[in-house]
């Protein structure tokens, strides 16, 4: 695979809106995590709620689209000049040879959520104006992204649970070296909802504080929702980094729970390794999938001895952000890009006592050092795996 630059980046999460006050966040070690407050949920939880999203209004034209998933891509966009750089881009290739590969999980259910408690009480009927193709539907925010950035490239939503937006690169990855675009706007865009928070509640996977990977006390996850955008160039004067490699798998070991093993995450790292054609001792750094969770931790932690058996700084941020769910792979791309553009390997705030029986050389305090070569772990329900490597431009 041929490197691709990343011209622009954006992130907007529980830390703040926009990179700097991403950065400000990881570099004092502060968590955006806090007791759950969001709409009607009663559950003894935190999570990772990005501020005023309720409050963003959409551009008039694009009203139909109205649902907080939505309102968060809005809220994205705004920040770092996003979009202004994919309208450079857009005026350089040409709108149709721009693409957009959005990743999602529930996009906006919420809005179905809010829906049903209006539904007729004799038919059961939702109201006539919820708009299930513009709201609920998962590819709602991807048709949002490109309407919004006036693009007329290939569009496409992906929904593989949590590894929805890391498999959103290796989506955009593909058209590129089809030739059938020459740049690409590629994201995760995930919010919180009922659905969700109760759902993982049901599944008892929700911690009571804040979530703790990799620590001997690890109990569960902690929700979050975020917004974060990529902008790829083929050919592009701009850009320090690049997407190096992606690797992709598919175990289908069971529902919800991870190989025992981590078969599927090894191999998944071992593809994105050597698409990129790098030896396994030349990253510096790798973002975990790190739930939190005690079974997601241990598979991983498996197979990270298995491709990194010399070690390698690792940890997982979710700390910060919480589980973003379909976004966590966009999150935690623009975070390796952060630790290569600031020489800083982020802190894992909430692991206090790293797990004795896991291998992983796993960092709890952030430190300053040159990071050239990045990898982000995503890994889903029903074993959809995705590994990302990231590299310094020459």
């Amino acid at each position: 695979m041929r490197p691709i630059p990343i011209t622009a980046f954006t992130i907007t999460s529980a830390l703040g809106r926009g990179v700097c006050a991403t950065l400000d966040a990881i570099s004092q070690a502060r968590s955006g995590l806090a007791p759950c407050r969001f709409e009607t949920v009663d559950l003894d939880t935190f999570v990772g709620e990005v501020d005023g999203v309720d409050a963003v209004a959409l551009p008039a034209e694009l009203a139909r689209f109205d649902c907080r998933n939505n309102r968060a891509a809005e809220l994205g966009l705004a920040q770092d000049g996003f979009a202004q750089a994919v309208n450079a881009a857009a005026r350089r290739h040409g709108a149709a040879r721009v693409g957009v590969f959005i990743g999602t999980s529930t996009a906006g259910i919420h809005e179905a959520e809010l829906a049903y408690r209006r539904r007729d009480a004799a038919s059961g009927a939702l109201p006539p104006g919820f708009d299930y193709r513009h709201t609920h539907n998962t590819f709602s925010v991807a048709a949002y992204v490109r309407a919004r950035l006036g693009l007329a490239g290939p569009c496409a939503a992906v929904s593989t649970a949590c590894s929805s937006s890391a498999k959103a690169f290796a989506s955009a990855a593909r058209y590129m070296e089809a030739g059938l675009i020459d740049a690409a706007v590629v994201g995760g865009v995930d919010t919180l909802c009922l659905t969700t928070l109760y759902g993982f509640n049901s599944l008892d996977l929700l911690s009571r504080e804040p979530c703790r990977p990799y620590d001997a006390r690890r109990d569960g996850i902690s929700i979050g929702e975020a917004a974060a955008f990529f902008l790829l160039e083929r050919a592009a004067g701009g850009g320090s980094v690049a997407l190096l490699g992606t690797g992709e798998t598919s175990d289908a070991y069971h529902m919800s729970a991870p190989h025992p093993e981590g078969r599927g995450a090894r191999e998944a790292m071992q593809s994105a390794l050597a698409k990129a054609r790098i030896d396994a001792q030349l990253v510096d750094y790798v973002n975990l999938h790190g739930t939190g969770t005690p079974s997601n931790d241990a598979a991983e932690d498996k197979a990270m001895h298995a491709v990194f058996p010399g070690g390698v700084a690792c940890n997982s941020t979710k700390g910060f952000t919480g589980h973003t769910l379909g976004a966590a792979g966009a999150v935690e791309a623009a975070v390796c890009l952060l630790a290569m553009c600031e020489g800083l390997v982020p802190p894992s705030p909430g692991t206090r006592s790293v797990d004795a029986s896991l291998r992983a050389h796993y960092e709890t305090r952030g430190f300053r050092r040159p990071v050239d070569v990045a990898m982000s772990n995503s890994f889903g329900f029903g074993g959809t795996n995705c590994s990302l490597v990231f590299g310094r431009l020459a």
